[in-house]
């Protein structure tokens, strides 16, 4: 342990921690910009600067050492914060009011915190004004003149992420933040996962906004409006209007969605159920009847699925063809349920609230998300963009009362609810395979798989027991962890040993989807615990935890599918893969 003193507290803090961190233990708050709990310390905007025995260092970046004394706030250090605040906003857009991050910008916040009230700098015209808004993927918006260069975006995507479609280029005042050689996001590896936005504290990097075309859809009376909501938006969208991270508010946005004006609610998590039952029947197909490759790879999501079509087209054979869980209900409320209410299907729109930015892009990957004859889900919209919306209508979220969804498609297990985060998917999928296989449920303390649950970094492995059959299962999160599991998968394959693992999961985010890019700004390893959680509970309080108990499940295959893995449920719920290039010209 190390002793020192901070602000006149002494402090003793663990051998490498830095002040920043020392300070917050003694209740002092260093403003800063460019430093997220998530990524390591860049030191680049230099608003944490403190007084160190005279010296003026960077806090994020200086480890405490035995007897420092620091000084966090004094006139110089003040002053020296505000000039390097002005100094930023000379180089900065004044479009606060109609900027998508107003609420949330950091930079915004910083400067009220410190009163600065007009511009003390001349405006500097500086390379980024001259960059054009890109647009191109069709999910993440980068507006280079918004951009403040504290690095945070291409941290998380280069060493986080492991996808490096972002890079600082030029030098100087030609700074700037982009694709290698200035290409288009759309054109560069990029796989819209949105972490990005999630850590940019401007409004540089955003999603899409698509909500105008969702309250046209609205307001259209020729429109059947169909909405879903995915397992962690309800975890999550409560953060907007003061809840705490992790409270379940699935009843409360049943009720807003109504308030909004669609005429059906639905949720994914009907979605998952069906998903476990057609992946579920899958890894059966593969590991009991020795039909297909192993291992199997769940699909759920889109980024990852984008990132293996980039970087590990290799492996397409080992991927589960069945869609995600909204593609499915899109699926069904265009057919299955438009049938059941007489609805054509041109007249109905689905309308996806996920807390990922990648959905945006999944909706038109390829053919087979148009398997109702028209697009299945014509809208994906981010738990940001819902809400927005819940605001410009003036819900007062709070104080709705409890809401149920519609029926069919709108009851679930907790099975489903636990696809929100890293795990979830598989223990979903091993509860369903186990009773299939052994004729038994899984007992009740068994549900939750402990061994692949949580939000630690790194490759989750386990094995199980599946009727005198060892089953080898691994679980990563976050696209920068997937690339040494995989690489594990095909030295096993190169040297012929028969698979190292028979089922796996893959998430693209940290801890799943309850920290995906179009979820609540401020995302930290406390908040995706918090919303894990809630997710925990909400399938612990569920009547029925497996995805093959759901009694609308069941009526839906007997009315209308047939059988997991039949014609109509291969042409409906499934997809196929091709390999796309890291860069399209």
């Amino acid at each position: 342990m190390v002793k020192l003193t901070i602000d006149s507290h002494v402090v003793e803090v663990p051998e490498g921690t830095s002040i920043l961190d020392a300070a917050k233990s003694v209740q002092i708050k260093i403003p800063t910009l460019c430093h997220h709990p998530d990524l390591p310390p860049t030191a680049s905007c230099g608003i944490c600067i403190v007084k160190v025995n005279g010296r003026m260092l960077r806090s994020c970046c200086t480890p405490v050492t035995e007897g420092m004394e620091v000084i966090t706030r004094d006139p110089d250090i003040i002053e020296a914060r505000r000039t390097v605040l002005k100094l930023t906003l000379s180089k900065h857009p004044n479009e606060c009011l109609t900027c998508l991050k107003n609420e949330t910008c950091e930079l915004r916040k910083l400067t009220a915190d410190f009163g600065i009230r007009e511009d003390e700098f001349e405006k500097i015209t500086c390379s980024r004004e001259e960059q054009p808004t890109d647009d191109s993927t069709k999910s993440i918006v980068l507006d280079p003149r918004k951009c403040i260069l504290c690095g945070r975006c291409v941290e998380v995507c280069q060493n986080v992420q492991n996808v490096w479609a972002l890079s600082m280029l030029q030098r100087g005042i030609k700074t700037h933040i982009s694709p290698a050689a200035d290409e288009k996001l759309g054109n560069s590896p990029c796989i819209k996962c949105g972490q990005c936005t999630a850590h940019c504290p401007t409004g540089a990097l955003t999603e899409r906004d698509d909500t105008k075309y969702v309250w046209d859809m609205l307001q259209d009376p020729e429109k059947f409006c169909v909405v879903q909501i995915a397992p962690a938006v309800r975890v999550a969208i409560g953060e907007a209007f003061g809840y705490k991270p992790g409270e379940v508010t699935t009843g409360k946005i049943y009720a807003a969605l109504r308030r909004l004006g669609f005429n059906a609610v639905f949720d994914t998590n009907f979605g998952a159920d069906v998903t476990i039952m057609e992946e579920g029947s899958e890894f059966i197909e593969r590991f009991v009847n020795g039909k297909g490759t192993l291992p199997l790879i769940t699909s759920c999501c889109p980024a990852w699925v984008d990132y293996m079509e980039k970087y590990y087209s290799d492996m397409i054979p080992h991927f589960s063809s069945c869609k995600s869980p909204h593609e499915i209900v899109g699926a069904l409320a265009k057919t299955y349920y438009a049938n059941k209410i007489n609805v054509p299907t041109e007249k109905m729109r689905v309308i996806s609230i996920m807390p990922c930015t990648a959905k945006k892009f999944e909706i038109l990957r390829s053919e087979e998300m148009f398997s109702s004859g028209f697009q299945d889900v014509d809208v994906s919209l981010t738990t940001r963009e819902l809400a927005r919306m819940i605001k410009q209508a003036g819900i007062d979220f709070i104080n709705l009362p409890e809401e149920e969804a519609d029926s069919p498609l709108g009851s679930y297990t907790g099975a489903g609810t636990v696809f929100g985060f890293t795990g979830g998917v598989m223990e979903a999928a091993l509860r369903t395979v186990h009773a299939v296989v052994t004729g038994k449920e899984m007992p009740e303390d068994a549900l939750e798989v402990t061994p692949i649950l949580g939000i630690d970094k790194g490759i989750k492995e386990m094995k199980m027991d599946l009727n005198g059959k060892e089953v080898r299962i691994a679980v990563a999160h976050g696209i920068g962890h997937v690339q040494a599991l995989l690489e594990k998968v095909r030295e096993a394959e190169q040297r012929g040993i028969g698979p190292l693992y028979h089922f796996i999961e893959v998430m693209a985010c940290d801890g799943g989807c309850i920290g995906g890019g179009g979820q609540p700004m401020g995302v930290t390893d406390n908040i995706r615990k918090a919303r894990m959680e809630g997710l925990m509970n909400d399938d612990r309080n569920s009547k029925q935890r497996c995805s093959h108990l759901n009694p609308d499940i069941k009526k839906l295959y007997d009315e209308f599918l047939g059988s997991p893995l039949s014609g109509r449920s291969r042409r409906l719920l499934h997809t196929h893969y091709q390999e796309r290039k890291l860069y399209n010209k």
